[in-house]
């Protein structure tokens, strides 16, 4: 049979054993034009991921992440970088194994290596034939002292002289063996139905990238002169680091970013350069031996360079050593980084090495902020900062928990950042992305992975119904009835595991347990009571093992599956999960309900965290408020009975959002007060982002922290949807502790201008809708 060749290339000489590391491939192809070009758009797409370059310049990357099902093909117009002549265009593959803790979590891979390039109009860069590719030998793909890695990516490079401006036209790549002529795929080798040879058009925009600088010098470590490195980044005035000698500074980005730091150099052959990037300077905890490596540092103030030290993941370069200050030579890291910090350490050998500039290329998903608001507490203003900073460093190609250890799209976490992307730029591009990787990730039984896209399975039962949340979030601020139909089904999945395991009390069975002990994992929040069982409630090795809040997160789940099934007109089935919500209540009540004796000799019935055991956490009462299993005065009691009390496991920075849910709905907002002091915490941290988790702050970039996001716009000035796809607006503002707040709301109808003081009882309110929404206004 004839071959019949395909746009999908790879390496003609790679072999399994190449599929046992990381590895970086190098793809180029000359072309010749005419004339510079109006339009020129590709069509592109790799596995694992691609950086695309036209005469040496970025033009972007990707492919947009994706699952084994559904993978995407990115389009990019290259008519901006071409030029009369001969022209490059280069592409730098990342290819994974399949072992875990050798590759990126949140990167699919396939049996397939490739590259695909295919012109929408010009067939001149397509890849049926030019092109040549040869590997990388220099760069070493590393991953994180944490096992299993879940980013695997960073790196440790020996720069090749011989790859001297190859993505320039100047370039000859048949004096060089290594480069070789690629094979095509033929058409019998793919399958047309599967990944990556099934593709999607992308659905999310290119990522933004900014240039910038470096702020300032933080500290110098050996023999190094601030005022020269300072010029040196805010100038690009040249340093050179004479022949044998060694020398350590630290630098500070102002505050925490997501980038590719960029680095260029003359001579230095036979130095390195050691880089160390941080989120913050911290403070030394002795190490666990059974864990080299594992323990959090202590943070306190984050830019104490003085007492703190900067500990991080690690990168080097060695220099070829053949730049000039005219023709530099240049090292950028595939993958972005986090850092607020940087650590150089540089060690020259027998040449000098001259640093020409070190900068860096912002990035993040381009989401275009639209509300703003202000507030008479002196502090809102600032804590409305470092949250909106956040929200954008954990927004890429998927929402992430953290950018800088894991960079995973969690149902929890997602859940809030969503609806903070929502309430500030009315955006749902990156919303529906995230629910569709959920939808896709459903197990036989009816689970969803906990964090999707990701290329292995960690199941927290209590997550799948964030995602039901996402859903029901979206009918409400955006009313898209074929969205919710299309994932209803995984709705009914997910509800009807739950409904599998009931037990004989009519709650929620041991369906879980602690992480590495227990198939799924029952992860409720990050509270020092449940630290040995890492995240779940110890009544998991108690009694029936029972954990309230998995009932009660179940019970949290069908209602609001009730009102989707309304929503797209299956009454039945609202009917019906109606109906098992109020047994599943009922047995709650029934079953989980205790007492406390309170300081004054007062009883107040709280609801237990397993049934019969005399355990109790703020978090089950929260869910009891919101699931509406008792009352607003009952909720307020059991809240003002634990929130605060030593020994009850309080809600960690994660389960704020649904705590101001509940002190709102019980009437006790202006409890919310005492609950910002957590964020004050930060901002006398010096902290420029939020942090993951108070106690533990292993991460100080985390946007389910982001919660005045949600507050100011929702609660303070009260503008929320009153009906699916805000056909009825509703403005309600709660004041607080406030005495006056102000500021223009984005919604999906258009902007939403409210203003409003306090002058003791009375509210004097100011509302502006967009024209035809009907508003909803109360004083």
């Amino acid at each position: 049979m004839q071959k019949i060749p395909t746009n999908w290339i790879w390496l003609a000489d790679w072999t399994r054993d190449d599929d046992e590391r990381p590895q970086i491939v190098l793809f180029r192809k000359e072309i010749e034009l005419k004339e510079a070009p109006e339009s020129f758009v590709i069509d592109t797409t790799a596995d694992a991921r691609y950086k695309l370059y036209v005469n040496g310049t970025f033009v972007q990357e990707g492919p947009q992440k994706g699952t084994k099902q559904t993978w995407y093909m990115d389009s990019a117009d290259l008519a901006p970088f071409l030029r009369e002549g001969k022209n490059v265009i280069a592409a730098l593959i990342l290819r994974y194994p399949e072992k875990r803790g050798l590759h990126n979590e949140s990167l699919m891979r396939t049996p397939f290596p490739c590259l695909y390039v295919r012109g929408q109009e010009r067939t001149e860069a397509d890849s049926l034939s030019g092109w040549k590719a040869r590997r990388s030998l220099g760069i070493e793909i590393a991953g994180e002292v944490s096992f299993p890695a879940p980013l695997h990516v960073l790196e440790h490079v020996k720069a090749e002289a011989d790859l001297q401006g190859w993505m320039l036209p100047q370039y000859d790549a048949s004096a060089e063996k290594e480069w070789a002529d690629v094979r095509n795929y033929d058409f019998m080798e793919i399958d047309p139905a599967n990944a990556p040879f099934r593709f999607t058009k992308r659905t999310i925009p290119p990522m933004r990238h900014t240039q910038k600088r470096f702020l300032t010098v933080s500290a110098v470590r050996e023999n190094a002169s601030a005022k020269e490195w300072n010029t040196f980044l805010t100038e690009d005035k040249p340093i050179t680091i004479p022949a044998h000698s060694r020398q350590i500074v630290e630098i500070d980005a102002g505050k925490e970013e997501c980038g590719y730091p960029i680095l260029k150099i003359a001579g230095g052959k036979g130095a390195k350069i050691t880089f160390n990037k941080a989120e913050c300077y911290s403070y030394p905890q002795p190490e666990d031996p059974d864990r080299p490596g594992a323990v959090t540092p202590l943070k306190g103030d984050r830019t104490d360079s003085v007492g703190g030290s900067l500990v991080g993941e690690i990168d080097t370069y060695a220099p070829a050593g053949y730049g000039t200050a005219e023709d530099p030579e240049s090292y950028e890291t595939f993958w972005f980084r986090t850092f607020r910090y940087y650590s150089l350490e540089i060690v020259t050998e027998d040449v000098p090495l001259t640093l020409l500039s070190f900068t860096y290329r912002e990035t993040g998903y381009p989401i275009d902020v639209k509300t703003a608001v202000a507030a008479s507490d002196p502090d809102f203003a600032a804590i409305w900062d470092i949250s909106l900073r956040t929200l954008k460093r954990c927004m890429h190609e998927t929402y992430v928990d953290c950018p800088y250890y894991e960079q995973l799209q969690y149902a929890q976490d997602s859940r809030s950042e969503i609806l903070f992307t929502y309430n500030t730029a009315a955006d749902d591009r990156l919303a529906r992305e995230c629910m569709e990787a959920f939808r896709i990730s459903q197990r036989e039984d009816g689970m969803i992975k906990c964090c999707s896209p990701s290329t292995w399975t960690n199941v927290i039962p209590g997550f799948s119904v964030y995602y039901i949340l996402m859903l029901h979030d979206h009918m409400m601020y955006f009313g898209d009835r074929r969205l919710i139909r299309d994932h209803m089904s995984c709705v009914d999945g997910i509800l009807n595991f739950f409904d599998h395991h009931l037990a004989a009390n009519g709650m929620v069975g041991s369906v879980g347990g602690i992480l590495f002990q227990a198939p799924y994992w029952s992860f409720i929040d990050w509270t020092p009571e449940w630290n040995e069982t890492i995240g779940v409630p110890d009544v998991c090795l108690k009694g029936t093992k029972q954990i309230t809040m998995e009932s009660l997160l179940y019970l949290y789940g069908l209602q609001t599956a009730a009102e989707l099934a309304d929503y797209i007109g299956r009454g039945s089935t609202a009917e019906e999960y109606r109906r098992r919500a109020e047994a599943l209540a009922s047995a709650i009540r029934s079953c989980c309900m205790g007492e406390i004796v309170l300081e004054d000799g007062s009883r107040v019935r709280l609801i237990q965290d397993g049934p019969g055991i005399d355990e109790y956490s703020v978090h089950c009462q929260v869910f009891a408020v919101l699931t509406g299993i008792v009352s607003s005065e009952e909720g307020r009691s059991m809240l003002e009975a634990t929130i605060g009390r030593p020994g009850v496991p309080q809600s960690s920075v994660s389960y704020m959002f649904y705590l101001f849910r509940a002190l709102e709905k019980v009437g006790w907002y202006e409890k919310a007060q005492d609950l910002w002091g957590l964020w004050r915490d930060m901002l006398a941290n010096h902290m420029t982002t939020c942090v993951e988790n108070a106690t533990g702050a292993r991460s100080d970039c985390h946007a389910w922290a982001s919660v005045i996001l949600y507050e100011m716009p929702a609660v303070y000035l009260g503008v929320r949807p009153a009906a699916p796809g805000y056909e009825k607006i509703a403005v309600h503002p709660i004041p607080g502790h406030l005495t006056s707040a102000s500021g223009d709301v984005v919604t999906s109808k258009g902007m939403v201008h409210v203003a409003w003081t306090k002058e003791g009882k009375e509210i004097k309110l100011d509302v502006k809708v967009p024209e035809g929404v009907e508003c909803i206004s109360e004083g």
